[in-house]
């Protein structure tokens, strides 16, 4: 199962349009949003993807309601478990929960953003993947990450 993961678009609409462009044609069947997507009308751009989305709140997520109706099921925190891998999916403003849990071993992925930075690690039997930032506003590098659940193999994909 294809996973394309990303997070931190801050409203960045022609990155946003990019990426939903590329996961469509690479046949992303499902995406994963780390948090701060800012807007109701960025969230509006993820409705392109042909594949489900699930999203979680970040910090610079302000206008909450109507995000979630833009973004059905959108939460501080989700567990989901998508091609037999268990998956969380959280922000990451807290690094202590973070640490808990890629450490607790009770994931295949832990998917994370907050930190603008891509990072791939993996401890025992987890992965904890951080896609970057999609905006480049921080690091000048539009990044999102595309996940072979089978195999656990990551591409990083600089837009």
């Amino acid at each position: 199962m294809l996973l394309g993961v990303m997070s931190d678009s801050h409203d960045r609409l022609d990155v946003l349009r990019r990426a939903v462009e590329l996961l469509n044609r690479r046949g992303a069947e499902h995406v994963l949003h780390a948090g701060d997507v800012v807007s109701p009308f960025a969230a509006a751009e993820l409705g392109r993807l042909k594949a489900p989305v699930t999203a979680v709140f970040g910090n610079n997520d302000g206008e909450r309601r109507l995000l979630a109706e833009k973004l059905p099921g959108i939460a501080e925190f989700a567990e989901l478990t998508l091609g037999g891998t268990k998956v969380a999916l959280y922000h990451g403003t807290s690094p202590e929960l973070v640490r808990a849990l890629v450490d607790s071993g009770s994931y295949g992925l832990v998917v994370t953003g907050h930190t603008h930075r891509v990072h791939e690690e993996r401890r025992g039997s987890t992965l904890w993947l951080n896609p970057g930032e999609l905006c480049g506003y921080l690091t000048g590098r539009c990044t999102l990450a595309l996940v072979e659940l089978e195999g656990m193999q990551v591409e990083v994909v600089e837009l």
